[in-house]
């Protein structure tokens, strides 16, 4: 009895190893319909590297800290499209940059122009130093001035607890 009983359990093992063989398989054949479509890629690899070159200057309006080349959001996707798109045409990559900048404005612009709005982005840091320096200076220049007497002394511990 023991030895039907083996055999029948071999048996088991052997179908749950074939259900789970069956298994992956069929997974695996299904991560390609659930992962999406690749994106398409341009047919000139040229093209597709002043694409990413211009899209890595661009700055993802959905994930904000990642350039439309790294992101993965929907959005970044239709960028890179929209770049590929316009380059086919015949633009040359500043015309793309500016075309993204006038219907974006200069926040897509990872690096953008030094003009009368972005001006205390790229000059309030040291503007603040400066200031917290000239504070830091005055106070320090009064303390110094300042007479011994002025100042609370330090009040020792008391040795008496209660």
């Amino acid at each position: 009895m023991s030895a039907h009983w083996m055999m029948s359990g071999m048996g088991v093992w052997r179908a749950c190893m074939r259900t789970l063989i069956v298994s992956m398989v069929l997974w695996s054949g299904m991560q390609g319909v659930l992962a999406g479509e690749a994106a398409p890629l341009a047919a000139d690899p040229a093209l597709e590297a002043r694409m990413m070159a211009i899209a890595s200057e661009l700055r993802c309006l959905v994930c904000q800290n990642q350039t439309v080349a790294d992101s993965h959001s929907g959005l970044a996707t239709d960028l890179r499209q929209e770049i590929r798109g316009l380059l086919q045409q015949g633009q040359t990559d500043q015309q793309v940059r500016d075309y993204m900048t006038a219907r974006y404005g200069d926040f897509i612009l990872y690096r953008p122009p030094v003009n009368a709005s972005t001006a205390l982005l790229w000059f309030g840091p040291a503007l603040l130093a400066v200031v917290g320096l000239l504070v830091l200076w005055r106070v320090l220049r009064q303390r110094a001035r300042m007479n011994p007497q002025d100042f609370e002394p330090d009040q020792p511990e008391s040795a008496d607890i209660g």
